[in-house]
């Protein structure tokens, strides 16, 4: 038996799936019952609620072989870190009362960073926490950037013409399609090839810059130059807060995280090599998903 959370989101329902698919029994949790109707008519078990509270996630593990945890991210969060906290320690504490063997966690590039991580700084925690498990077969996926995060740049360009963050123009960072790190974390639950403590970087086919990615996008919009714009870091938490509806805590975390994005110290563990590169390039998703989103917005 295996255990999933999150199992309706961009990671969670395609390692479902695969498992589903490869034969295994699949228990997941889910916030929303209906929204898992599909996994539910293929075979997986259903339990509603929140994986985050211990009593829940500990009746969910009993008499499973291994595990997929994931924090789901929560911008109005008054708390960032401590909502982070909290999810990290019912994980721990329900895997030590079931006696769960194996867990494959979603983790992040910068979650080897003691300090100043910002948004992934409770992913820090969490493996720290999981770790001090003593008879936990833990792998830990520090995922790069995802993809995905460019589509809420779609807004930006359609409102101003431009695409912006405070991320520099020129840093060349790995970005992942969340269909890859479903695809990595499926094939190690079903090998179960990990021991004790370790960790998988996962970086996307190449390491690629903001710069590129406007480039690219700016046929795909219709454009014939689209700028990318840094923007201040006071201008970007104000827009999070004024626009996205994001806690202070939040914005708050979201920039030290690229400040330390930009002083290099996020991608400073982050090795490219055969295990940790992924087959979706930035230029497929550019001209699949974006597009295509771009285009029905």
């Amino acid at each position: 038996m295996y255990v999933i959370t999150g199992a309706t989101g961009n990671t969670g329902k395609p390692i479902t799936l695969a498992l589903l698919a490869a034969g295994k029994k699949v228990r997941i949790i889910t916030r929303n019952a209906e929204k898992a109707q599909e996994l539910a008519d293929k075979g997986a078990e259903v339990v509603e609620g929140n994986w985050g509270n211990a009593e829940t996630l500990t009746q969910a593990l009993k008499g499973a072989t291994a595990a997929y945890l994931m924090i789901p991210p929560d911008m109005q969060a008054p708390d960032f870190f401590a909502h982070q906290k909290n999810f990290a320690d019912a994980f721990a504490t329900a895997i030590e009362a079931s006696g769960l063997q194996y867990a494959v966690t979603l983790s992040s590039v910068g979650a080897h960073l003691p300090q100043k991580a910002g948004v992934v700084q409770g992913l820090q925690y969490m493996e720290s926490r999981l770790n001090a498990i003593e008879k936990l077969n833990v792998l830990h996926l520090r995922a790069s950037y995802f993809m995905e995060n460019i589509l809420g740049q779609i807004g930006l360009i359609k409102f101003a013409g431009v695409m912006g963050s405070p991320v520099k123009g020129n840093l060349k960072l790995g970005m992942v399609a969340t269909k890859d790190i479903a695809t990595v974390a499926a094939t190690r639950l079903l090998a179960l090839d990990f021991s004790g403590k370790s960790v998988q970087y996962i970086l996307g086919s190449r390491d690629v810059t903001y710069d590129e990615i406007a480039a690219i996008a700016a046929p795909i919009t219709g454009k014939e130059n689209l700028p990318y714009v840094e923007m201040s870091y006071a201008d970007f938490r104000n827009a999070m807060l004024q626009q996205w509806g994001a806690s202070e805590s939040a914005a708050n975390c979201m920039c030290e995280f690229i400040e330390s994005l930009n002083a290099g110290r996020v991608m400073e563990q982050a090795v490219r090599n055969n295990n940790s590169t992924t087959p979706t390039s930035i230029e497929d998703f550019m001209q699949t998903v974006f597009a295509y989103l771009y285009s029905a917005g």
